[in-house]
């Protein structure tokens, strides 16, 4: 399967990445497909798709993250004629057009519980119910892969992603790391992108210097590959001659290089940073948001630091977040904001351990 090599990388995580495309490919199972954004999962379950027997029907790419529960269910399922206003004629849903192909389901973990509950019936019988009717319009042959970038084991413990669901979706599951764990991979990933930018922009290939690209290889990159792309188009449409030097690379970049070494800002440097910042929002009562927020967005406090210090909140809290907000001195609206910050550069602890940790303490 020629196909899964357009996953660029030397790794062995890369590696072992092609061979569990490889096997999904020859099968029609469920996959889940996690990691953070802008790892490839899209890319993921292309390959698949294109190495499988349905490789001749459709994929359809659905983001369940887009759309409210009424429209992500009409996408899905379709809708019957007069159904709700401005429903003038039936309408088949993705599941339908994609009759012997495959249904990407992007974001799964932002579905509704409503809209979980309609997917699993779905799953188990096969059957669409176009909004609108009161009778099943056929049974469908389509293979569903699922990704997001949350762990659904955790929305699970939390009562906000279904066990059965995932348990229906988790047949084959597939996990693509993110960069800052594989940067030998990030040389082959400038070399592609460099040329694929070059011939898409018609200008010659621009050329790193050494400090340059040794820079990019530090660097955190938190959107991943989608972010690394991204920088090379900058840096190829300059149509630079020159080899690129460290000091023109984008500033966010830059910054990385007075960074502290990552030897320095182990498990035990991330503890005493936590410390100091547990001192300062709970004790002295400073802005959580610009105490801690402002800093890590701009690079200067690090997830470990951040992770750390949740940690040692939810331990006063014996796993609560809504009494982690009230401990950090946030207002109970800033809850949702909190998790969602949280949850989005995967901070958000599981629960189970402190909860434990409280009770054998009891």
């Amino acid at each position: 399967m020629a196909e899964a090599q357009n996953f660029i990388g030397v790794s062995a995580a890369i590696a072992r990445l092609r061979r569990d495309i490889e096997d999904a490919a020859r099968c029609d199972a469920k996959v889940l497909i996690t990691g953070e954004s802008g790892v490839g999962k899209e890319v993921a379950a292309n390959l698949i798709h294109a190495g499988s027997a349905r490789r001749s029907q459709r994929l359809v790419v659905v983001n369940c993250a887009a759309m409210a529960e009424t429209l992500l269910e009409t996408e899905l399922f379709g809708h019957v004629k007069g159904s709700f206003t401005g429903a003038y004629r039936d309408r088949m849903g993705v599941l339908e057009i994609a009759h012997h192909g495959t249904v990407l389901l992007d974001e799964v973990g932002e579905m509704t519980p409503r809209m979980q509950g309609m997917l699993l019936r779905f799953l188990e019988s096969g059957e669409v119910h176009r909004v609108g009717s009161d009778q099943p319009q056929r049974r469908v042959d389509v293979r569903v892969i699922a990704a997001t970038n949350r762990v659904l084991a955790d929305e699970i413990a939390s009562g906000t992603f279904r066990g059965d669901l995932y348990y229906r979706l988790n047949i084959i599951p597939m996990f693509i790391p993110p960069l800052r764990e594989r940067r030998e991979d990030i040389p082959a990933l400038l070399d592609q992108f460099i040329g694929t930018c070059s011939r898409e922009y018609r200008v010659p290939p621009v050329r790193l210097s050494p400090t340059a690209q040794a820079l990019l290889c530090e660097y955190e990159w938190p959107g991943n590959v989608r972010e690394l792309k991204n920088v090379v188009e900058r840096l190829v449409t300059r149509g630079q001659s020159r080899p690129i030097e460290a000091a023109e690379l984008p500033e966010e970049i830059r910054r990385r290089a007075g960074a502290k070494p990552a030897h320095d800002h182990g498990p035990a440097a991330a503890r005493r940073e936590a410390d100091v910042l547990f001192e300062r929002v709970v004790h002295q009562g400073e802005d959580f948001w610009l105490v801690v927020h402002t800093p890590f967005m701009q690079r200067d406090l690090t997830r470990a630091d951040l992770r750390a210090l949740v940690a040692r909140g939810l331990t006063e809290t014996s796993g609560s977040y809504r009494q982690l907000v009230t401990l950090f001195n946030l207002p109970p609206s800033d809850y949702k904001r909190l998790l969602g910050f949280l949850r989005k550069y995967d901070c958000q602890m599981p629960l189970r351990q402190f909860r434990s940790a409280h009770m054998s303490v009891a």
